[in-house]
């Protein structure tokens, strides 16, 4: 990674791109990436240079992510074996260290035996273990001992060189800042580590910063002479380094996920003239006035609940905990038997046929343009695209496909697959099938296309890529996850490729805002995995309801703006306290937080997932979090009183 990197800088592009959108940038890119030379020679000078120059600014940045991805990866595997060698050790020493344990309770029975009735302490020690065996076992307890403070971080220096093999070069080559006072030690400890590395240097400066380090390595980072130990202090900074470019205290430059947070929001003189012009945003942009309307809701709601829980039916508070009786199916039988009936009804078809006839009737295909000559397919084009349609979407491949279909090579559909079945194409032609299927007469008996569910898919990966991880949820094996958005019409309308072990909640924001169709969806529901508190207060200030199936909802936390004691019928199921202080000191930064996601300047899955790692402490973080904590409470209510909610969830 850093090598290719190294080369697009030795070009010294030096491009000013102000002023150009984030999505213009990646469409060119993305074009840049399907030429090959020969066809970007004969394109004129300025459009030639032009397209090359994005597709390698938006490269190194690609370059820099999967650099910093790959040392996360690493120290993360680092830390792991180490902890599974530290339990696999205790496990092989369990048996010699119970039989260590029971002679010294022999010993120890011996010898206050001895004392008690005068005798002489090393007879009656040879007549519980003979003297030799007890110099033997006291050997063998040496070599059983560990340190009291011992852990997996005493058998971290044994893979010191395997962490060598890279770091030099990550510490030399991309430059880190820091985005806080508290961080800058660390830029600090990252710059010594390079001086030493380039000039060949092999002891640690006493002065060396090390307030960054947690207490935890103490034992290990000091020698008996008090001198730093290298070894230990390159791991921990590399260790925190990890940590703080996840959590946000550290930037990278040039890069596109770990940059300075305040960069990915919309400057503040565009946010200041946006709230004079008008935003997109569903929530009043006075805090004052947002938090007065907030509160009367929780309130009432509280009130209510409080007021009519003795009337309400399979809903009772034991313990401090809410009880909820588990709905009955209400589908009458006759109904599934007709359903059955009409399905058996319905003809069989071929899938080509079928293919055909959708694309005829929608017009589809007319999205899949060339990306080159921006040409639609013309009609003998039209049968290689959905033959190479069909070979992708049923997972036959483009070469079976050339088998079963005469007059139609692998070479056609693989051209056809590269210029024609790109990511843009795709999606105005998924919003084209959505869009008509909206419009259907039979599609409202199902719903109105207002509410939707999205849920993650996971696929197993035989090849090594970023987005593949071994997942023990899931079994054995490393997978990537699809996650999948479907309107009540039952249309999916939105899909995106995610980590396995990312939590499906960064996501949701995406394909609500993102999905390009016409579909006008006010209300979403996920899985437990779907949701986080910020979700729900993102959910709310862009205008959408969030209405999640929490698994254990009895467990959660209800919280209340007073004491929780001004609700005695409720007060044992409302635990928690919503922090108005930190939501009025950071009202206007979390609303150019959803003012920039709205506006497409920063995806919402990539600044909920920064969000998410962020320390508890982190202001903006917190407030978002305190937000959703009242959408949360009132949605809880919602749908403990509303069984209509329950049966739409």
């Amino acid at each position: 990674m850093i090598e290719r990197l190294e080369l697009i800088r030795s070009l010294g592009l030096g491009l000013n791109i102000e002023g150009v959108h984030p999505n213009r940038i990646r469409q060119l890119s993305r074009l840049g990436s399907k030429y090959e030379p020969f066809l970007l020679r004969r394109f004129e000078e300025q459009k030639r240079y032009a397209i090359l120059a994005l597709y390698l600014y938006e490269l190194s940045q690609n370059l820099i992510d999967k650099a910093i991805k790959i040392h996360d990866r690493q120290i993360n595997i680092l830390l792991s074996k180490r902890r599974k060698e530290q339990e696999e050790l205790q496990k092989q020493n369990d048996k010699s260290l119970n039989e260590k344990i029971v002679h010294y309770v022999d010993i120890g029975a011996a010898l206050i035996r001895a004392r008690s009735e005068n005798l002489d302490p090393f007879k009656v020690l040879e007549t519980v273990m003979p003297w030799n065996k007890l110099v033997k076992s006291v050997e063998e307890a040496k070599k059983l001992a560990r340190p009291v403070s011992y852990d997996y971080i005493d058998l971290l220096e044994s893979k010191y060189n395997q962490l060598r093999r890279y770091t030099p070069i990550l510490v030399k080559y991309l430059k880190f800042n820091s985005t806080n006072t508290a961080s800058r030690p660390l830029i600090e400890a990252i710059n010594i580590l390079n001086d030493i590395n380039e000039n060949g240097k092999r002891k640690v400066p006493d002065d060396a910063p090390t307030e960054f380090i947690s207490n935890r390595w103490n034992k290990c980072l000091y020698e008996k002479d008090g001198s730093i130990n290298r070894h230990y202090y390159e791991i921990a900074t590399l260790t925190e380094l990890k940590n703080r470019i996840r959590s946000g205290d550290v930037s990278v430059e040039g890069s596109k996920n770990f940059k300075d947070f305040d960069e990915y929001l919309v400057p503040r003189e565009d946010w200041d003239i946006s709230k004079r012009t008008g935003t997109r945003l569903a929530v009043n942009l006075e805090a004052k006035e947002y938090l007065s309307e907030r509160i009367d809701s929780l309130n009432s709601m509280l009130k209510w609940f409080a007021k009519n829980l003795d009337k309400l039916e399979g809903v009772t508070i034991d313990n401090s905990k809410i009880h909820i009786d588990r709905l009955e199916k209400d589908t009458p039988p006759e109904a599934i038997q007709l359903s059955q009936r009409l399905y058996k009804m319905m003809p069989r078809i071929k899938l080509p046929d079928l293919l055909l006839e959708v694309s005829k009737r929608t017009g589809f295909d007319r999205n899949f343009v060339h990306a080159s000559t921006g040409n639609i397919a013309k009609c003998e084009e039209r049968t290689i695209l959905m033959a190479t349609l069909m070979a992708m979407g049923t997972n036959i491949g483009l070469s079976k496909m050339s088998d079963s279909t005469p007059g139609i090579s692998y070479r056609q559909m693989a051209n056809s697959a590269q210029w024609r079945l790109y990511d843009d194409a795709m999606k105005k032609a998924q919003a084209t099938l959505v869009n008509y299927h909206h419009k259907l007469f039979l599609s409202a008996f199902w719903g109105y296309g207002s509410t939707s569910s999205s849920d993650g898919m996971r696929v197993q990966v035989g090849v090594s890529s970023l987005h593949a991880d071994a997942n023990p949820h899931y079994g054995t094996g490393k997978g990537t996850t699809m996650y999948r958005f479907v309107s009540d019409q039952f249309s999916t309308f939105y899909t995106k490729v995610i980590n396995t072990n990312a939590r499906d909640a960064v996501h949701v924001i995406d394909g609500l805002l993102y999905h390009e169709t016409d579909l006008n969806i006010e209300e979403h529901y996920t899985d437990t995995a779907g949701y986080t508190d910020q979700v729900f207060g993102l959910s709310h200030l862009l205008g959408f309801k969030f209405a999640p199936r929490i698994r254990d909802i009895s467990e959660l936390k209800l919280y209340c703006i007073g004491k929780s004691s001004d609700y005695p019928k409720i007060e044992s199921i409302l635990n928690g306290r919503i922090n108005i202080k930190i939501i009025k000191d950071n009202f206007d930064d979390v609303l150019r937080l959803a003012h920039s996601i709205r506006e497409g300047k920063v995806t919402g899955s990539l600044i909920m997932g920064k969000l998410g790692s962020y320390a508890r402490q982190n202001a903006l973080a917190t407030a978002l979090r305190e937000m959703g904590r009242i959408e949360k409470t009132i949605f809880i209510l919602d749908y403990i009183t509303n069984e209509s909610l329950r049966r739409r969830i």
